[in-house]
């Protein structure tokens, strides 16, 4: 094959032009590599690391099958999976574009938690397929998190898996928004004397964030929260619903409020934003007294901050520009390292409340109305939510360790 030398060119120049961007420079080659945990210099370090050495350790766990988690990295390692199907605010993109993210969790996986992760792009859509690949994979890893794979799909495929699997399975598109939102909604409400049962809330999209951060925020105890798709409020009885939000309508909206979020924003404590929508400053104006707006659209929020701050008395937004940013970081690491540290079985609704919770509590006197949720630099962050989260699967039974 011949290969044209202008092509060439051309490529390298293309190339040469990316990497002007600092984004593309820091990708160049990727973010990860694996390297080995014990170092092999002759031929006695040779028979200890592969054979023949290898081959007592592998007859003891053939016997004894929970030597597995002992004697391989088995049980500190979490597959970081996706279909590529909803990357950040970037869509259905494919495999191959979101391994730069997954590659990104699991740097963050690493440097916030020092959790190892491998991440896992699936050429594949079908829920069957993703159920069955991710479980014929599962005896290698300790745990997985699901990331970016859309709506209603995601809801089935963590479902399944983590009635299949008897490792930790999250989707942190849903739990670790809800866990930080949870958290800094928690602070909100103390911050203007109220609590999360004399809260009445409003929420934007329906997806995976949306429901998630609903139940959750129900199993938390809050006052009422209705939830809006596209198409309006979701309401016990309204035509058209899926069984994710036929459930939903079950558990939410206990005023029965139909029509638009702008109808139920009137009178409402608190806003959150969770899909692409925009809301009106008109609107905005009609919520109740000690407003609270938690905008985490991104890159634009559904009400920008300057407009929430002059209605609001707390603001919070998905981005790192502006106070109280709610974000994932400051919950997966932790979660994971708590279970992995217990060789937990499941990650239990009431290990994400204790993850929250104690998210929340690290904020303790310093509460203000700029600071409902500490840093996703705050070094006190991941001990505390693993030492919670390991706690309560103890509690909930679901710990081997």
């Amino acid at each position: 094959m011949t290969i044209d030398s202008h092509d060439s060119q051309t490529e390298t120049d293309s190339r040469t032009e990316l990497d002007q961007d600092p984004a593309f420079a820091l990708h160049r080659g990727g973010k990860l590599q694996v390297r080995s945990s014990v170092d092999v210099h002759d031929h006695e370090g040779l028979s200890l690391a592969y054979t023949p050495g290898v081959a007592r350790v592998c007859s003891a766990i053939a016997d004894s099958p929970e030597l597995v988690d002992t004697y391989t990295w088995k049980s500190k390692l979490v597959a970081v999976v996706t279909d590529g199907s909803a990357v950040l605010g970037l869509g259905d993109i494919g495999p191959e574009a979101s391994l730069p993210v997954m590659e990104g969790k699991s740097l963050l996986f690493q440097q916030f938690g020092g959790v190892d992760s491998v991440p896992v792009a699936l050429a594949c859509r079908d829920v069957d397929d993703i159920v069955e690949t991710v479980a014929r994979m599962a005896p290698s890893f300790g745990g997985i998190n699901l990331e970016d794979i859309s709506a209603p799909r995601c809801f089935e495929i963590e479902r399944r898996l983590r009635e299949r699997l008897d490792i930790p399975v999250f989707h942190d598109d849903q739990h670790g928004t809800a866990i930080v939102t949870v958290a800094a909604l928690r602070n909100a409400a103390r911050l203007t004397g109220r609590t999360l049962a004399d809260l009445r809330v409003v929420v934007s999209g329906a997806g995976a964030a949306g429901v998630a951060v609903t139940k959750m925020l129900v199993e938390g105890g809050i006052g009422d929260i209705a939830v809006a798709d596209s198409k309006g409020l979701i309401y016990a009885g309204r035509e058209g619903l899926n069984p994710v939000k036929t459930e939903l309508a079950e558990i939410s909206n206990k005023a029965g409020i139909k029509g638009s979020i702008e109808t139920a924003l009137v009178g409402a404590d608190v806003f959150i934003g969770l899909s692409a929508g925009e809301v009106p400053e008109s609107v905005v104006a009609t919520m109740a007294k000690d407003a609270i707006v938690c905008a985490m659209a991104n890159p634009t929020p559904e009400i920008h901050p300057d407009v929430a701050r002059k209605y609001a008395s707390v603001v919070a937004t998905g981005r790192s520009d502006f106070p109280n940013q709610i974000n994932n970081v400051l919950a997966f690491p932790g979660v994971f390292r708590g279970a992995l540290d217990v060789r937990a079985s499941d990650i239990t609704e009431g290990m994400k409340l204790a993850a929250a919770n104690a998210l929340a509590d690290l904020v303790a006197d310093d509460l203000a109305a700029d600071y409902i949720i500490p840093s996703t630099f705050d070094e006190r962050v991941v001990p505390a939510v693993a030492a919670a989260v390991a706690e309560q699967a103890r509690k909930d039974g679901v710990a081997r360790a």
